[in-house]
């Protein structure tokens, strides 16, 4: 009985090593002990929840102009000064957020939904498929995303929606090559082969094995495209091809600080949004570092 008793609680306690040091959990005590990536995904949630209330506590509106107060520095009635035709500064900053934000999340995502399935549908199928997607992607990322921007701009005007899905069908070949190399190798494996002996449809497999399988390098794979796609949408309205006044974002806002009267005398005009593009591009780059790190099987627990 007291060998009986023994054994019971050996494996009881076996049980619980094993559910509590589970993939998930590891991965998400990893990332958890990651300071650098704590404090980005913490710095991000409150850049997109202050993005997304910028309507309800926007103390002007950002597309209001105060004639006789052009130019002037922070004071109590406007916290971060007005711009050339005396807009509050604070008010377009919340509001460029919105926009700025929205176009790296969206085409962000839009690149990761194409480039996984054609990644998957390159490293699944192989052959002349996987050839020529293979030859698109590298075509893909070959091709300067702010030229092809600047002429399609001066083709058919700038717009938040041209923005977006230029990015994205610019960027999707990252996301493709991760996932067809993750593929030919899941391909492989016995769990998938049992499938293909049991007679599991082509899109069962690449819905229920092969996209889950992606997934964690793909996660990361986001992260570092939002962090490019803010970057490219504000250097694009810098320059004029992206979004225009008086839509605000940070990009365009920058864009008064060319003379050097504004760069010496006029701070308040620049360092915000400046600020607000460096702070979410390394933080987006600080959370897709942290859970590369923490879904690494190499780490230790």
């Amino acid at each position: 009985m007291k060998r009986h008793s023994l054994l019971s609680t050996s494996t009881v306690n076996l049980v619980e090593v094993a559910e509590t040091t589970s993939p998930d959990k590891l991965a998400v005590r990893r990332f958890l002990r990651n300071p650098t990536a704590v404090v980005g995904l913490v710095i991000l949630l409150i850049t997109v929840i202050v993005s997304v209330l910028a309507p309800w506590i926007s103390p002007y509106s950002p597309t209001a102009i105060d004639l006789t107060a052009v130019r002037q520095p922070p004071s109590p009635e406007h916290w971060l000064g007005t711009d050339s035709t005396g807009r509050d500064v604070l008010s377009r900053l919340l509001a460029g957020g919105q926009i700025s934000l929205l176009v790296g999340f969206s085409a962000a995502l839009m690149a990761v939904v194409i480039g996984t399935l054609a990644g998957v549908a390159a490293g699944w199928f192989g052959g002349a498929i996987d050839t020529i997607l293979s030859r698109l992607i590298d075509i893909m990322l070959s091709v300067p995303a702010v030229l092809v921007i600047i002429v399609l701009a001066g083709v058919i005007g700038p717009s938040v929606p041209m923005l977006i899905l230029v990015i994205a069908l610019l960027a999707w070949g990252s996301p493709a090559r991760i996932a067809r190399s993750v593929v030919l190798s899941l391909r492989e494996e016995e769990f998938v082969q049992a499938a293909r002996a049991f007679g599991s449809r082509t899109g069962f497999i690449f819905f229920r094995h092969l996209v889950p399988g992606v997934l964690p390098p793909i996660v990361v794979s986001a992260t570092l495209l939002v962090a490019e796609a803010v970057l490219l949408e504000s250097s694009l309205s810098f320059l004029g091809a992206g979004v225009q006044p008086p839509q605000s974002s940070w990009g365009n806002m920058l864009n008064e600080a060319q003379s050097l009267t504004v760069l010496s005398s006029m701070p308040w005009l620049w360092v915000p949004p400046g600020v607000m593009i460096a702070v979410t591009v390394l933080s987006a780059m600080a959370v897709g570092d942290g859970i590369r790190d923490a879904i690494d099987p190499r780490k230790n627990n």
